[in-house]
């Protein structure tokens, strides 16, 4: 006899498919813990992008994966939770190459945005959020450029790190543009985040002081999100800073090295292979392909004169920003204007080096946004704290 729920009795209920829009490989889990530790129980969603011993990488594109040759070993990162106790259970989806934000990937589909239905996920660390999102995993594991960790956690209500650059080895991990890539983390509760980051990342270097706000990147996000800053500024009481003003070639440059970087890496592969890109990635490669030597040269001499500026200004202060200019748009919703505004926030810590945490809040609609603090380099776990202290 079958029951109304569909199980014979002294069975257990079908483990449902997994979402192939979040997972490529999955498993119970996919990869046993090596060590135990401080993460021992916790689960991993590994972007796409990463080394799994004995699995290809994948880098959101299908004919990259059938001609990708399986890991001999795991990315540092894998290997460095896994000592300490957690397990991995898949290998979770990503824009294509990590060349986006937004999480929309034209083969495996949009992965679900469990706090906002019917939104995209932001991306390009798409799948892992939406994995820690929908309770899969208590970890997401990915890599931050341009905002790939911050933006998914602030369009799902997570917490989302990106470290200081350089301090945590992107050793296993296909690149995108190296000046800016970091190994990153999602997490639903702060405490896991803190215990995760610990394992990754060396002691301070930095203590961060008094934090601060710097209207010009106010005013790039809508008005409740202004207020929301503004309202979690009271906890750090924060002084309101005007004096800095990003500079309008510094996204154009930030996009050209990106492009450049993104265009050395793949370009020889995708040169007679564009075809089998999405219309949004093969836009961007294609445009990647015309940027010339001298034109990535006067780029990156641009971002060395920003990377001074910001770390000038900031000194050993928190800058406290919008994540995102605006919560995540509906699934199909044109997202031209919304990954300038983005990217206008995002792009402050990727040129400055520096860290930043996503602390998730949520608008009066009911919609997860979320508020960034960038510290100084060398922060990473003391900004961690403070974050925490935010959210209280």
């Amino acid at each position: 006899m079958i029951t109304a729920g569909g199980t014979v009795p002294g069975t257990s209920p079908a483990r449902p498919e997994p979402d192939a829009r979040i997972w490529r490989a999955v498993g119970d889990p996919l990869v046993e813990p090596s060590g135990s530790g401080a993460l021992d129980g916790e689960t991993v969603a590994v972007k796409d992008l990463f080394a799994i011993a004995g699995h290809p990488i994948g880098a959101g594109n299908p004919a990259w994966l059938a001609a990708a040759a399986t890991e001999k070993a795991h990315a540092h990162a894998v290997a460095a939770l896994l000592d300490a106790g957690a397990s991995v259970r898949g290998i979770a989806q990503t824009d294509e190459f990590a060349y986006s934000l937004m999480g929309v990937n034209h083969h495996y589909g949009t992965p679900p945005n469990p706090r906002a239905p019917g939104r995209i996920s932001g991306g390009s660390t798409s799948g892992p959020a939406a994995a820690v999102a929908a309770g899969e995993v208590t970890i997401g594991l990915g890599t931050d450029t341009g905002g790939s960790v911050r933006v998914p956690a602030a369009f799902q209500g997570l917490w989302g790190f990106r470290p200081t650059h350089g301090v945590i080895p992107t050793a296993g991990v296909l690149p995108l543009a190296p000046n800016f890539d970091t190994v990153g983390l999602l997490t639903r509760r702060h405490e896991t985040l803190r215990r995760a980051a610990s394992i990754l990342l060396p002691q301070d270097t930095a203590s961060p002081g008094e934090a601060v706000i710097a209207e010009a990147l106010l005013a790039i996000a809508d008005d409740e999100i202004g207020r929301a800053v503004r309202a979690a500024s009271g906890i750090l009481d924060v002084a309101t800073e005007g004096a800095f003003t990003p500079e309008p070639g510094w996204l154009a440059a930030f996009q050209s090295v990106v492009g450049a970087a993104a265009w050395s890496a793949y370009g020889d592969w995708l040169g007679s292979r564009m075809e089998c890109l999405g219309p949004d990635a093969r836009a961007r490669f294609a445009q990647a392909s015309t940027i010339t030597p001298d034109a990535a040269e006067a780029a990156r001499r641009v971002i060395g004169d920003a990377r001074a500026r910001i770390r000038s200004w900031l000194g050993e202060r928190i800058l406290m920003l919008p994540t995102v200019p605006a919560a995540a748009p509906p699934i199909g919703a044109s997202t031209d204007q919304l990954r300038v505004r983005t990217m206008s926030l995002t792009i402050i810590a990727g040129i400055g080096g520096l860290p930043a945490v996503n602390v998730p809040v949520t608008l009066s609609s009911g919609l997860p946004v979320g508020i960034c603090l960038v510290g100084p380099a060398g922060s990473d776990l003391a900004l961690l704290d403070v974050a925490g202290e935010v959210s209280t």
